[in-house]
């Protein structure tokens, strides 16, 4: 097993945000290293962590990791995608939830472990899959969808300009042979990119490999179905903290909390508003809350890391 090497971003302020009451039932919805299941369980008396994730290497780190938490009951792992919180919960009798927290992307021993093929950086098989029980992985992706699925994805969830001229690459390419590993992929999509482009704005291949792990993973709509569950379950009073790492998730998670916190369409001259129509929710971060100047010195990752709350009020 990959030796896990994890600082968690927004630590302090993710945990604090939730307002834990040492009762309480709590969701990490993305254990990973175990920083925040480790801060959330120690505020905890007779409250309960149940911590999820769906790699299994991430469980397995934590069993000894967290094991004195484990052996105090205050938490319980769940090995499964956060897409299925609601039904997972259930399984365990939890029907109500006080607060959660997610830390979203790939954690840093996914990328870390050369071997997964989530990194540019290192040679690897093309693979991606934070699940690796899931069929559809990286080369997959690479070798097997249509030009336009690529283009589209390389520019929906990539942001990548070049998008059409890398799809381009890619299908000449696999015309020849299959494009097996990371390094091979990565030489392709240079090909598609201006020699003058390619010296500003990092790793040409960054915002490519960006969009073809999301689409391996089906990053966006895990994250969508999961947050409309969160919001269902949480109990009044209880609060949802969200990191976000790029701003399709940013935009998305502002998107659904902007939904809930507003007011519904309200009839001209209205002099007060009934309480029946006030939003069921509010939101507690304004503006997202980033990374203090200390934290973006010590940890390159958090510089994109932004954090948004919202509470149940009713």
């Amino acid at each position: 097993m990959a030796e896990f090497k994890h600082v968690t971003v927004l630590l302090n302020e993710a945990i604090d945000n939730l307002a834990v009451q040492p009762t309480g039932t709590y969701v990490d919805a993305t254990l990973g290293g175990g920083g925040h299941s480790q801060l959330l369980a120690s505020k905890l008396t007779t409250g309960k962590l149940w911590s999820f994730d769906q790699d299994i290497t991430a469980i397995e780190y934590n069993q000894t990791h967290l094991a004195s938490e484990l052996a105090a009951g205050k938490i319980e792992f769940i090995q499964n995608n956060f897409r299925n919180l609601q039904s997972a919960l259930a399984e365990v009798g939890v029907t109500g939830i006080d607060g959660i927290v997610y830390d979203l992307g790939v954690s840093s021993p996914q990328f870390d472990d050369g071997q997964r093929g989530f990194s540019y950086n290192y040679d690897a098989p093309l693979d991606m899959r934070m699940n690796q029980s899931q069929e559809l992985n990286a080369r997959t992706v690479v070798n097997d969808w249509s030009f336009n699925d690529l283009m589209r994805i390389l520019s929906r969830y990539g942001e990548e300009k070049f998008a059409k001229s890398i799809a381009r690459a890619i299908e000449r390419e696999r015309a020849v042979k299959p494009i097996e590993t990371t390094f091979e992929l990565v030489d392709v999509i240079k090909s598609a990119i201006p020699m003058g482009a390619r010296r500003t704005g990092g790793h040409p291949a960054k915002k490519s490999f960006q969009a073809i792990r999301i689409a391996v993973n089906d990053e966006l709509g895990a994250v969508e179905e999961s947050l409309q569950q969160a919001l269902d379950l949480l109990n009044v009073n209880g609060r949802i903290s969200v990191i976000t790492f790029h701003s399709l998730e940013d935009r998305l998670v502002k998107t659904m909390f902007k939904e809930k916190t507003s007011l519904p369409e309200l009839p001209n001259g209205l002099p007060v508003i009934p309480d029946e129509m006030q939003p069921d929710f509010k939101s507690i971060t304004r503006k997202p809350i980033l990374a203090s100047e200390e934290e973006l010195a010590e940890n390159h990752r958090a510089h994109s890391a932004k954090l948004r709350v919202i509470q149940r009020m009713r």
